[in-house]
Protein backbone atom coordinates (compact mmCIF):
# COMPACT_ATOMS: atom_id res chain seq x y z
CA UNK A 1 0.00 0.00 0.00
CA UNK A 2 1.13 3.65 -0.83
CA UNK A 3 2.35 5.72 1.59
CA UNK A 4 0.70 9.29 1.82
CA UNK A 5 3.17 10.74 0.74
CA UNK A 6 4.26 7.95 -2.16
CA UNK A 7 0.00 9.50 -2.96
CA UNK A 8 0.49 13.17 -2.98
CA UNK A 9 4.36 13.35 -5.00
CA UNK A 10 2.17 11.24 -7.81
CA UNK A 11 -0.29 14.86 -7.99
CA UNK A 12 2.23 17.30 -8.72
CA UNK A 13 3.21 19.50 -11.58
CA UNK A 14 5.97 21.84 -11.59
CA UNK A 15 5.19 25.47 -9.80
CA UNK A 16 5.98 28.75 -10.75
CA UNK A 17 6.68 30.17 -7.85
CA UNK A 18 10.12 29.34 -7.26
CA UNK A 19 13.87 30.47 -8.23
CA UNK A 20 16.24 28.16 -10.54
CA UNK A 21 19.67 28.46 -8.28
CA UNK A 22 22.76 26.75 -9.07
CA UNK A 23 23.65 22.90 -8.18
CA UNK A 24 19.86 21.82 -9.13
CA UNK A 25 19.18 24.10 -5.65
CA UNK A 26 15.83 26.23 -5.89
CA UNK A 27 14.02 28.76 -3.67
CA UNK A 28 10.61 28.64 -2.85
CA UNK A 29 8.43 31.94 -2.51
CA UNK A 30 5.01 30.57 -2.38
CA UNK A 31 4.99 31.76 1.73
CA UNK A 32 7.11 33.61 3.98
CA UNK A 33 9.79 30.65 4.66
CA UNK A 34 11.53 31.35 1.44
CA UNK A 35 12.83 27.63 1.68
CA UNK A 36 16.21 26.80 0.41
CA UNK A 37 15.31 23.73 -1.40
CA UNK A 38 18.16 21.16 -2.32
CA UNK A 39 17.80 18.73 -4.83
CA UNK A 40 15.28 15.46 -3.49
CA UNK A 41 14.79 17.65 -0.62
CA UNK A 42 11.20 19.39 0.69
CA UNK A 43 10.30 22.60 1.99
CA UNK A 44 8.75 22.97 5.53
CA UNK A 45 5.72 22.50 4.30
CA UNK A 46 6.63 19.05 3.25
CA UNK A 47 4.35 19.02 -0.29
CA UNK A 48 6.56 21.16 -2.17
CA UNK A 49 10.05 18.99 -3.52
CA UNK A 50 12.59 19.34 -5.53
CA UNK A 51 13.32 17.04 -8.26
CA UNK A 52 16.17 17.22 -10.85
CA UNK A 53 16.35 21.09 -9.92
CA UNK A 54 12.63 22.02 -10.44
CA UNK A 55 10.55 22.85 -7.57
CA UNK A 56 7.30 20.35 -7.71
CA UNK A 57 3.67 21.29 -6.15
CA UNK A 58 0.74 19.37 -4.98
CA UNK A 59 -2.04 19.68 -8.27
CA UNK A 60 -5.20 17.94 -9.43
CA UNK A 61 -6.80 16.99 -6.32
CA UNK A 62 -8.78 17.67 -2.93
CA UNK A 63 -9.28 16.43 0.56
CA UNK A 64 -11.76 18.38 1.41
CA UNK A 65 -14.62 19.87 -0.58
CA UNK A 66 -17.94 21.64 0.83
CA UNK A 67 -20.41 24.67 0.11
CA UNK A 68 -21.62 26.23 3.56
CA UNK A 69 -22.13 29.61 4.29
CA UNK A 70 -19.33 32.28 3.72
CA UNK A 71 -19.87 33.07 6.99
CA UNK A 72 -18.82 30.39 8.19
CA UNK A 73 -15.19 31.59 6.89
CA UNK A 74 -15.69 33.86 8.30
CA UNK A 75 -16.04 36.62 5.82
CA UNK A 76 -18.44 39.08 7.16
CA UNK A 77 -17.89 41.64 4.17
CA UNK A 78 -17.89 39.56 1.11
CA UNK A 79 -21.67 38.97 -0.12
CA UNK A 80 -23.59 38.21 3.36
CA UNK A 81 -26.05 35.57 2.49
CA UNK A 82 -24.29 34.01 -0.19
CA UNK A 83 -22.58 30.34 0.27
CA UNK A 84 -19.06 29.43 -0.70
CA UNK A 85 -17.44 26.13 -2.09
CA UNK A 86 -14.64 25.49 0.19
CA UNK A 87 -11.47 23.30 -0.96
CA UNK A 88 -8.35 22.07 0.68
CA UNK A 89 -5.55 20.03 -0.15
CA UNK A 90 -2.99 18.69 2.49
CA UNK A 91 -0.34 20.15 4.33
CA UNK A 92 0.81 22.97 6.12
CA UNK A 93 3.77 25.51 7.03
CA UNK A 94 3.11 26.29 10.33
CA UNK A 95 2.53 23.54 12.74
CA UNK A 96 -0.42 24.96 15.51
CA UNK A 97 -0.94 23.32 18.64
CA UNK A 98 -4.55 23.89 18.51
CA UNK A 99 -5.40 23.48 14.57
CA UNK A 100 -9.05 22.69 14.03
CA UNK A 101 -8.29 21.25 10.37
CA UNK A 102 -5.57 19.59 11.77
CA UNK A 103 -6.87 16.42 9.57
CA UNK A 104 -5.97 17.87 6.62
CA UNK A 105 -3.57 20.27 7.60
CA UNK A 106 -1.00 18.53 9.97
CA UNK A 107 -1.53 14.94 7.42
CA UNK A 108 2.20 15.53 6.51
CA UNK A 109 3.59 15.31 9.72
CA UNK A 110 1.18 13.34 11.90
CA UNK A 111 2.51 9.64 12.92
CA UNK A 112 -0.99 8.36 11.58
CA UNK A 113 -1.00 10.79 8.45
CA UNK A 114 -0.93 7.73 6.09
CA UNK A 115 -4.52 7.44 7.28
CA UNK A 116 -5.14 10.77 4.87
CA UNK A 117 -4.10 8.94 1.72
CA UNK A 118 -8.30 8.45 1.45
CA UNK A 119 -9.36 11.82 1.57
CA UNK A 120 -6.85 12.78 -1.61
CA UNK A 121 -9.48 12.44 -4.58
CA UNK A 122 -8.66 13.53 -8.00
CA UNK A 123 -10.64 16.32 -9.52
CA UNK A 124 -9.68 19.06 -12.20
CA UNK A 125 -10.50 22.87 -11.66
CA UNK A 126 -13.14 22.74 -14.53
CA UNK A 127 -15.01 20.17 -12.00
CA UNK A 128 -14.77 22.51 -9.48
CA UNK A 129 -16.17 25.57 -10.82
CA UNK A 130 -18.76 23.26 -12.03
CA UNK A 131 -19.48 22.21 -8.64
CA UNK A 132 -19.56 26.11 -7.61
CA UNK A 133 -22.04 26.81 -10.36
CA UNK A 134 -24.45 23.79 -9.52
CA UNK A 135 -24.20 24.28 -5.92
CA UNK A 136 -25.29 27.69 -6.44
CA UNK A 137 -22.13 29.33 -4.54
CA UNK A 138 -21.40 32.55 -5.31
CA UNK A 139 -17.26 32.56 -3.63
CA UNK A 140 -14.56 29.74 -4.25
CA UNK A 141 -12.54 29.59 -0.90
CA UNK A 142 -9.23 28.00 -0.16
CA UNK A 143 -9.04 26.79 3.09
CA UNK A 144 -8.77 23.63 5.19
CA UNK A 145 -4.94 23.30 5.04
CA UNK A 146 -2.40 26.52 4.28
CA UNK A 147 -3.52 27.99 0.92
CA UNK A 148 -0.76 29.78 0.26
CA UNK A 149 1.65 26.35 -0.13
CA UNK A 150 -0.57 25.39 -2.68
CA UNK A 151 -1.36 28.46 -4.76
CA UNK A 152 -0.17 27.00 -8.43
CA UNK A 153 -3.29 24.69 -7.81
CA UNK A 154 -5.67 27.38 -6.71
CA UNK A 155 -4.87 29.99 -9.48
CA UNK A 156 -5.47 27.37 -12.06
CA UNK A 157 -9.61 27.32 -10.31
CA UNK A 158 -9.36 30.93 -9.73
CA UNK A 159 -8.83 31.54 -13.66
CA UNK A 160 -11.50 29.67 -14.89
CA UNK A 161 -13.79 30.73 -11.89
CA UNK A 162 -13.33 34.13 -12.61
CA UNK A 163 -14.25 34.27 -15.85
CA UNK A 164 -17.86 32.69 -14.37
CA UNK A 165 -18.32 35.79 -12.50
CA UNK A 166 -17.72 33.76 -9.17
CA UNK A 167 -15.47 35.85 -6.59
CA UNK A 168 -12.16 33.70 -5.13
CA UNK A 169 -11.10 34.10 -1.64
CA UNK A 170 -8.07 32.70 0.40
CA UNK A 171 -8.26 31.43 4.33
CA UNK A 172 -4.70 31.85 4.98
CA UNK A 173 -2.62 32.06 7.92
CA UNK A 174 -0.97 35.17 6.46
CA UNK A 175 2.71 33.71 6.12
CA UNK A 176 2.62 35.07 2.45
CA UNK A 177 5.13 36.96 0.29
CA UNK A 178 5.12 39.70 -1.99
CA UNK A 179 5.62 37.43 -5.11
CA UNK A 180 2.76 35.02 -4.27
CA UNK A 181 0.29 37.78 -3.28
CA UNK A 182 0.94 39.66 -6.52
CA UNK A 183 0.37 36.07 -8.62
CA UNK A 184 -3.01 36.03 -6.62
CA UNK A 185 -3.76 39.47 -7.33
CA UNK A 186 -5.23 39.14 -10.63
CA UNK A 187 -7.74 36.68 -9.50
CA UNK A 188 -8.41 36.93 -5.71
CA UNK A 189 -11.04 38.79 -4.16
CA UNK A 190 -10.64 38.46 -0.68
CA UNK A 191 -7.86 37.32 2.05
CA UNK A 192 -8.37 36.01 5.46
CA UNK A 193 -5.77 36.11 7.66
CA UNK A 194 -5.55 34.41 11.57
CA UNK A 195 -3.45 37.29 13.40
CA UNK A 196 -2.44 34.46 16.38
CA UNK A 197 -0.47 36.52 18.59
CA UNK A 198 1.88 39.85 18.80
CA UNK A 199 4.40 37.86 20.88
CA UNK A 200 7.19 37.08 17.90
CA UNK A 201 8.50 34.14 20.63
CA UNK A 202 5.02 32.84 20.71
CA UNK A 203 4.55 32.95 16.92
CA UNK A 204 7.93 31.15 16.52
CA UNK A 205 6.23 28.08 18.08
CA UNK A 206 3.69 27.93 15.99
CA UNK A 207 6.51 27.63 12.92
CA UNK A 208 6.04 31.52 12.02
CA UNK A 209 7.39 34.88 11.95
CA UNK A 210 4.90 37.93 13.40
CA UNK A 211 6.67 40.61 11.33
CA UNK A 212 5.80 38.47 8.22
CA UNK A 213 2.15 37.75 9.18
CA UNK A 214 1.35 41.82 10.18
CA UNK A 215 3.37 42.94 6.82
CA UNK A 216 0.77 40.26 4.97
CA UNK A 217 -1.97 42.62 6.30
CA UNK A 218 -0.78 45.18 5.36
CA UNK A 219 0.62 44.00 1.83
CA UNK A 220 -2.48 42.63 1.06
CA UNK A 221 -4.73 45.86 1.69
CA UNK A 222 -2.87 47.69 0.47
CA UNK A 223 -2.96 45.43 -3.06
CA UNK A 224 -7.01 46.15 -3.06
CA UNK A 225 -7.80 42.91 -1.45
CA UNK A 226 -10.39 42.88 1.24
CA UNK A 227 -8.74 41.50 4.70
CA UNK A 228 -10.45 40.36 7.27
CA UNK A 229 -8.72 39.25 10.26
CA UNK A 230 -9.23 36.96 12.41
CA UNK A 231 -7.94 36.29 16.24
CA UNK A 232 -8.51 32.94 18.32
CA UNK A 233 -8.73 34.67 21.94
CA UNK A 234 -6.72 31.01 23.56
CA UNK A 235 -6.80 31.43 27.33
CA UNK A 236 -3.16 32.37 28.94
CA UNK A 237 -1.43 32.29 25.44
CA UNK A 238 -2.94 35.73 23.66
CA UNK A 239 -5.98 36.65 26.14
CA UNK A 240 -3.73 39.47 27.84
CA UNK A 241 -5.19 43.17 27.53
CA UNK A 242 -2.26 44.58 26.54
CA UNK A 243 -1.66 41.84 23.44
CA UNK A 244 -5.57 42.28 22.47
CA UNK A 245 -5.31 46.16 22.18
CA UNK A 246 -1.54 45.78 20.74
CA UNK A 247 -3.58 43.34 17.84
CA UNK A 248 -6.08 45.99 17.63
CA UNK A 249 -4.30 48.88 17.14
CA UNK A 250 -1.75 47.33 14.34
CA UNK A 251 -4.80 46.39 12.49
CA UNK A 252 -6.19 50.30 12.32
CA UNK A 253 -2.84 51.62 11.67
CA UNK A 254 -3.33 49.63 8.38
CA UNK A 255 -7.22 50.41 8.44
CA UNK A 256 -10.29 50.90 10.66
CA UNK A 257 -12.23 49.45 7.90
CA UNK A 258 -10.73 45.76 8.48
CA UNK A 259 -13.35 43.63 10.18
CA UNK A 260 -11.81 42.31 13.27
CA UNK A 261 -13.18 38.94 14.09
CA UNK A 262 -11.90 37.81 18.06
CA UNK A 263 -13.28 33.81 18.05
CA UNK A 264 -13.53 31.52 21.52
CA UNK A 265 -10.92 28.74 21.75
CA UNK A 266 -12.21 25.33 22.23
CA UNK A 267 -9.58 22.71 23.57
CA UNK A 268 -8.47 20.49 20.37
CA UNK A 269 -5.90 18.74 19.14
CA UNK A 270 -2.95 18.79 20.75
CA UNK A 271 -3.99 21.83 23.09
CA UNK A 272 -6.59 20.24 25.92
CA UNK A 273 -5.20 21.96 28.75
CA UNK A 274 -6.15 25.79 28.55
CA UNK A 275 -10.02 25.83 29.06
CA UNK A 276 -12.37 26.98 26.18
CA UNK A 277 -13.16 30.73 25.74
CA UNK A 278 -15.09 32.72 27.99
CA UNK A 279 -18.23 35.04 26.87
CA UNK A 280 -16.35 37.67 29.43
CA UNK A 281 -12.92 37.49 27.73
CA UNK A 282 -14.78 37.53 24.44
CA UNK A 283 -16.63 40.52 25.32
CA UNK A 284 -13.55 42.19 27.07
CA UNK A 285 -11.64 41.65 23.77
CA UNK A 286 -14.15 42.76 21.45
CA UNK A 287 -14.66 46.13 23.73
CA UNK A 288 -10.71 46.54 23.08
CA UNK A 289 -11.35 46.40 19.29
CA UNK A 290 -13.69 49.02 19.42
CA UNK A 291 -11.81 51.22 22.08
CA UNK A 292 -8.64 50.77 19.02
CA UNK A 293 -11.18 52.35 16.98
CA UNK A 294 -11.89 49.98 14.39
CA UNK A 295 -14.93 50.11 12.85
CA UNK A 296 -15.98 46.66 12.45
CA UNK A 297 -15.68 44.21 15.65
CA UNK A 298 -17.43 40.50 15.58
CA UNK A 299 -17.29 38.01 18.20
CA UNK A 300 -17.22 34.77 17.16
CA UNK A 301 -17.87 30.50 18.13
CA UNK A 302 -20.71 31.24 20.49
CA UNK A 303 -23.10 32.53 18.71
CA UNK A 304 -26.25 34.18 20.41
CA UNK A 305 -24.00 35.04 23.31
CA UNK A 306 -22.71 38.18 21.85
CA UNK A 307 -25.25 39.17 19.75
CA UNK A 308 -23.99 42.61 19.38
CA UNK A 309 -21.22 41.42 17.99
CA UNK A 310 -22.63 39.26 15.46
CA UNK A 311 -24.22 42.02 13.53
CA UNK A 312 -22.96 44.91 11.22
CA UNK A 313 -23.56 48.15 12.67
CA UNK A 314 -22.76 51.88 10.51
CA UNK A 315 -20.08 53.18 11.70
CA UNK A 316 -21.48 56.62 11.33
CA UNK A 317 -24.80 56.20 12.78
CA UNK A 318 -24.99 53.38 14.24
CA UNK A 319 -28.21 51.91 12.46
CA UNK A 320 -28.40 48.26 12.07
CA UNK A 321 -26.95 46.95 8.78
CA UNK A 322 -26.87 43.14 8.98
CA UNK A 323 -28.20 40.86 11.59
CA UNK A 324 -26.91 37.77 12.45
CA UNK A 325 -27.42 34.97 14.23
CA UNK A 326 -24.97 32.44 14.16
CA UNK A 327 -24.32 31.79 10.09
CA UNK A 328 -27.97 32.68 9.37
CA UNK A 329 -28.58 36.44 7.96
CA UNK A 330 -31.85 37.51 9.45
CA UNK A 331 -31.52 41.14 8.00
CA UNK A 332 -30.04 43.09 5.61
CA UNK A 333 -30.21 46.48 5.15
CA UNK A 334 -27.94 47.43 3.00
CA UNK A 335 -28.55 50.05 -0.15
CA UNK A 336 -28.01 48.65 -3.95
CA UNK A 337 -24.14 51.24 -3.53
CA UNK A 338 -23.32 49.19 -0.14
CA UNK A 339 -24.18 52.00 1.72
CA UNK A 340 -26.02 52.57 4.55
CA UNK A 341 -29.48 53.54 3.74
CA UNK A 342 -30.38 56.14 6.76
CA UNK A 343 -26.94 58.29 6.39
CA UNK A 344 -25.46 57.11 3.39
CA UNK A 345 -22.58 56.11 4.82
CA UNK A 346 -20.17 53.86 2.50
CA UNK A 347 -19.96 50.48 4.51
CA UNK A 348 -16.59 49.09 3.50
CA UNK A 349 -17.30 45.94 1.91
CA UNK A 350 -17.85 43.55 -1.00
CA UNK A 351 -21.95 43.84 -1.68
CA UNK A 352 -24.15 42.82 -4.07
CA UNK A 353 -26.01 45.53 -5.85
CA UNK A 354 -29.49 43.29 -5.55
CA UNK A 355 -30.34 43.44 -2.20
CA UNK A 356 -33.60 41.84 -2.10
CA UNK A 357 -31.50 38.55 -3.50
CA UNK A 358 -29.53 38.44 0.01
CA UNK A 359 -30.93 34.95 1.75
CA UNK A 360 -32.39 35.69 4.72
CA UNK A 361 -33.76 33.06 7.67
CA UNK A 362 -31.24 30.24 7.37
CA UNK A 363 -29.44 27.47 5.84
CA UNK A 364 -29.68 23.90 5.82
CA UNK A 365 -26.80 21.59 6.86
CA UNK A 366 -23.46 22.16 4.90
CA UNK A 367 -23.37 20.11 2.06
CA UNK A 368 -20.26 17.87 2.60
CA UNK A 369 -18.95 16.72 -1.32
CA UNK A 370 -15.46 15.40 0.05
CA UNK A 371 -13.56 15.41 3.32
Amino acid sequence: MSTLGEVLDRMTVEGELYDSLPDNTVRCYACGHRCLIREGRRGICQVRFNRGGKLFVPWGYVAALQADPIEKKPFYHILPGSDALTFGMLGCDFHCSYCQNYYTSQAMRDPASDAAVSLARRVSPGQLVDYAKRSGASVIASSYNEPLITSEWAVSIFKLAVDEGIRCVYISNGNATPEVLKYLRPYLSGYKIDLKTMQDRQYRQLGGVLEHVLESIRMAYEAGLWVEVVTLVVPGFNDSTEELMEAARYIHSVSADIPWHVTAFHPDYKMTDPPPTSVKTLLRAAEIGQEAGLNYVYAGNIPGRLSEYENTYCPNCRQLLIERSGFTIRSYRLDAKGACPKCGTPIAGVWTDRPESVQLGGFGMPRLIVR
